[in-house]
């Protein structure tokens, strides 16, 4: 048998249990123990599968790539079985290239795994070198980042009033942060987004159709020359629009008044929007058209009533309107394009995973439609390659076919190379009076950039719920016997009892407020938009006259209005008071000579600020506030985000103590976390 030498900082195989592929160690400190054996402290590399990320084919990543954790332990010396080789590298020089040219070694090593919050880091040099590679590449970019007025986000895959709303508490870490672009397939929700968010160029159609025309509008800005490809020759005659500067429209030239003739380019889409309305409300008999690229034509002589959407491919001669559309849409920035977007956030529909879901596909939950939005969005994210990336859901994407689309997830940005870090929040615990636990998953490309940091709790609640036990040291709170003095826990006459009564009728759009706000609660939500912290507004100047908007219940019948009529206006009045229930030794049971009262579920308030202003159909509304992130909770990861991004956090600690107040503050810097 051959002898191995070992030294201190060798990587090395070590025996694991029969059966078993053996585990990776790297040698951290050698010794003899009181019992006169020789030992090593062993410092562990997790492969993929011993990660979250776990066994998923989906996700191709390479059997070399080990993760670094901060496990020590001590092993006697015989239980190395031989040395390694393992490469330890930046995320910046983990590329295909890098890895290919690197022939002689075992293993490669880019990032460290903890199993609290399921993180993964970057590996980082000491703090010195830290400090010293951040600023050398602040420097490379301050010429290009010094004109920028904003940082940009885009609300991706997402009912849009799910994540728009955590980008501006940002600002009050000092970071400037704008939703430049959303997308949603709810026409009511788009409606929402553009009139609470007038800085928001808000798209209605399929996450699908978003990406396939971010992919065509990157294609056009390369052959109109705005943007720079390592193959631009592929694009010379895209679309059969040739590259000559000097081709004219030929469509202006002709006399023939039976021709139109283009005046401009108006509007892009992928697929026709008419076509794709007219089959949402099933009122369209024409053939399905091909997927393609589509724009929208202002004709000459006609007027914007007249306006058409046709294929690209037919306007082919119409190549100077197309490229005086695409010169200002690219100089407005119409559309993100690759590495032009700062944080990309999203939530892709949970439906797929939802207990309420009977038909949910456990065996196969990628090959389900309900949850390919998940693909999409990673998908969105790899083509984009935006500095962060927060993902939102609920937390049954850890409860179904064992956590398998988590894992997906996590396996993807690791694969796309971002650093990630998951969390369980709960919306309780940051001041509302509801529980409602949610799933986050932050992505961070290592470019001098740290991983965000969860936001601890500034509130107590009562925790309700199932969390899966290989996912107890995901919950965002503070440790058992933790001295930090949280707030009281709210309950619902905290957030509503200072509110207008109103009937089963109430048609009203807008109200005013019949009292004053009596908590704190409601003084916080009653502030206007330029009032709220973080807004960025310099004056600050109070409404006299403050509206209260959606404040409406859903209509409901005749039989369910009588039902709930029963519930008696007293503390603690509940169904137990409705006629036909009689309760003996504290049981409830329904009397047989009475006829069954029944009642449908509803849903807790969220405190949409109260100038917030939601558009459709009463159920359309209570579906934009159930399916929306709890703003308290946005605000809180939008601060998290702000403190990442200006490098106040070195990523050390994987949890943030929220500055007292908050989120009642203005431009605090954050204090060092208690946890």
């Amino acid at each position: 048998m051959r002898a191995h030498i070992y030294e201190l900082n060798d990587d090395a195989y070590v025996h694991a249990a029969e059966g078993e592929d053996p585990h990776i160690c790297k040698i951290v400190e050698m010794f003899e123990g009181i019992d006169g054996k020789l030992y090593y402290a062993a410092q562990w590399f997790y492969r993929v599968p011993d990660t979250v990320i776990g066994t998923q084919e989906e996700v191709k990543l390479s059997k070399k790539r080990v993760f670094f954790s901060n496990v020590i332990d001590a092993n006697e010396l015989i239980t190395l079985v031989k040395k390694l080789n393992i490469l330890m590298i930046t995320l910046n020089e983990n590329t295909e290239e890098t890895i290919v040219a690197m022939t002689n070694f075992d293993y490669y090593c880019d990032m460290t795994y903890h199993l609290h919050y399921s993180t993964f880091e970057a590996l980082k040099p000491n703090k010195l070198l830290l400090y010293q590679m951040i600023k050398k590449v602040l420097k490379l970019h301050e010429l290009k980042e010094q004109k920028r007025h904003c940082w940009t986000c885009i609300v991706a895959v997402v009912p849009c009033v799910r994540a728009c709303a955590w980008v501006h508490t940002a600002q009050q870490a000092g970071l400037k942060l704008v939703t430049k672009w959303a997308v949603d397939l709810n026409k009511y929700a788009c409606e929402s987004l553009k009139y609470n968010h007038k800085e928001t160029r808000v798209r209605n159609e399929s996450a699908e159709d978003f990406l396939s025309l971010l992919k065509e509008w990157e294609k056009l800005c390369i052959h109109f020359s705005l943007r720079e490809c390592q193959n631009p020759e592929k694009y010379v005659n895209l679309y059969g629009m040739t590259s000559d500067e000097d081709d004219e429209d030929r469509g202006e030239e002709c006399d023939n008044k039976d021709v139109f003739t283009v005046k401009k380019i108006i509007g892009i889409s992928f697929g026709n929007p008419e076509t794709k309305k007219a089959r949402k409300t099933k009122k369209s008999k024409t053939k399905i058209e091909k997927p393609g690229l589509y724009l929208k034509v202002r004709w000459l002589g006609y007027t914007k009533d007249d306006d058409t959407w046709e294929p690209i491919e037919g306007l082919s001669n119409c190549r100077e309107r197309i490229k005086a559309f695409v010169k200002k849409g690219y100089k407005s920035s119409i559309l993100p394009l690759p590495v032009g977007v700062d944080v990309v956030c999203g939530g892709p529909p949970c439906q797929g995973i939802s207990g309420f879901n009977r038909f949910r596909n456990s065996e196969n939950p990628l090959e389900d439609e309900k949850n390919k939005q998940l693909l999409v969005y990673m998908d969105i994210v790899k083509f984009l390659k935006p500095k962060y990336t927060l993902m939102e859901n609920v937390v049954d994407i850890l409860k179904f076919a064992e956590c398998s689309l988590a894992r997906y997830a996590v396996g993807r940005l690791v694969q796309m190379n971002y650093q990630s870090r998951m969390g369980l929040m709960a919306a309780g615990a940051y001041g509302l009076a509801q529980f409602r636990m949610r799933f986050f998953l932050w992505g961070a490309l290592y470019r001098g950039k740290m991983l965000p940091q969860f936001p601890l709790p500034t509130h107590d609640l009562v925790m309700r719920g199932y969390i899966p036990k290989d996912f107890e040291n995901n919950v965002v709170a503070y440790n058992e016997g933790h001295t930090v003095k949280l707030g009281e826990k709210l309950f619902l006459a905290d957030v509503i009892s200072d509110l207008p009564a109103v009937t089963n009728d109430e048609t009203r759009e807008a109200m005013p407020y019949d009292k004053d706000p009596i908590t704190e609660f409601q003084k916080f939500i009653r502030l206007g938009r330029e009032e709220l912290p973080g807004s960025g507004s310099v004056t600050k100047s109070k409404s006299k006259k403050p509206i209260l908007y959606d404040h409406h219940p859903l209509n409901l019948n005749t039989g369910d209005s009588k039902r709930v009529s029963y519930v008696p206006k007293k503390k603690k009045g509940n169904f137990r008071d409705f006629p036909g229930l009689i309760g003996s030794n504290k049981i409830v049971e329904f009397d047989p000579d009475l006829p069954k009262i029944y009642l449908d579920e509803f849903n807790t308030p969220l405190g949409f600020p109260d100038y917030y202003k939601l558009f459709g159909p009463t159920r359309e509304k209570y579906t934009q506030v159930g399916n929306a992130v709890a703003v308290p909770v946005a605000r809180a990861l939008g601060y998290a985000l702000g403190l990442a991004f200006q490098g106040f956090t070195d990523g050390s600690n994987p949890l943030l103590a929220l500055p007292e107040g908050f989120p009642n503050l203005r431009n605090n810097l954050p204090k060092e976390s208690s946890q």
